[in-house]
Order: C-alpha cells, then structure tokens, then sequence
C-alpha cells in the first residue's frame, strides 16, 4: 500500500484530526495558505493549486494526489507541532 490511492482507502476508515499550526503570515486572512499536523503522522498543507501546464507536466502526480504552491516563509511552521514525528 505505498500509492496515494491506496493510502487515501486505508485513512476512509478513521476520521483525520487536524491540528491547526499556522497561516501565511503575508496573505490575506481568508485565503491565506496554511499548515495542520494530523494524528496521523502527517501533514496537511493549504496553498494555491499549481495550474502551471509545464510545472505539472515536470512533476509525477499520482491518483488521489495533487500539488499546492506555498510561499517559503511558510517553512517556519514546519518545526512546530513536529515533536511527535517518529524518528
């Protein structure tokens, strides 16, 4: 089960918490891109959908996947909420 689709039918069983990390510091407050830590060991990340014809012919998107755009001063909020990650 190492395929998007596969992990997208496995995670239907269990209702995903989020964990609200932080939001764009630079971007208006009802769009902004944000990023959530789930229960799952995993992150969710709001950002603006990559509708770059060249940009997503470059990437290998599988099922289930898409690709978000998100400004670096974003990477900030990574390091939070990450100190229960399985090293």
């Amino acid at each position: 089960m190492g395929d998007a689709t596969s992990r997208n039918q496995q995670d239907k069983e269990s209702a995903m918490h989020l964990t609200f990390i932080g939001k764009d510091p630079g971007s208006n407050p009802t769009g902004s891109p944000t990023v959530y830590r789930t229960d799952r060991g995993s992150w969710v990340v709001q950002g603006w959908v990559v509708t770059d014809p060249e940009a997503l012919a470059s990437m290998s998107i599988p099922e289930g996947e898409t690709a978000v755009e998100i400004p670096d001063r974003m990477l900030q909020f990574f390091g939070q909420g990450a100190g229960d990650l399985d090293r």
